[in-house]
């Protein structure tokens, strides 16, 4: 009898072992998964055609994605046409472009960066960051290879 009372009690100890084990399994693991973020992955662009150059008017701007990444074109009164990222430096609100003052300007906290993408006053800590244009039968592409 004594045999008996000894797998009973062995199995009654296994049955609330792994009973506790799921239950902070199903506590512990929700936990990790919130705080542990997943990897995030986007489309893998080079390359993204804006549109075409003649129908790009001097002092007109435009937000395109790259990706994930949100990109700033606009033209200046001279022609140029500029690429840089959309993104405050500061706290990650979106730019846009002035075409009266030909300024980059945040609206969550009045900060501005020059048309090379300085910043020049206002809380933003660096310099927002340049993408080539290439031109190509009238058509504007920005290419990925990020300039400094």
């Amino acid at each position: 009898m004594s045999n008996k009372k000894q797998s009973r009690r062995k199995f009654i100890d296994t049955l609330l072992g792994s009973g506790i084990f799921l239950l902070f399994s199903s506590v512990f693991y929700p936990v990790a998964k919130f705080l542990v973020p997943p990897v995030i992955t986007g489309p893998d662009v080079n390359s993204v055609e804006v549109g075409l150059l003649s129908e790009f008017k001097k002092g007109m701007s435009k937000i395109i994605r790259m990706g994930r990444k949100p990109i700033l074109i606009f033209r200046q009164k001279n022609g140029d046409v500029k690429a840089l990222e959309a993104t405050c430096t500061h706290l990650d609100c979106n730019v846009q472009f002035k075409s009266e003052t030909e300024q980059i300007w945040c609206a969550c906290h009045n900060g501005y960066y020059d048309t090379q993408g300085r910043n020049i006053s206002g809380p933003p800590p660096r310099p927002l960051g340049q993408f080539p244009i290439v031109l190509k039968d009238d058509k504007i592409i920005v290419t990925k290879n990020e300039v400094s």
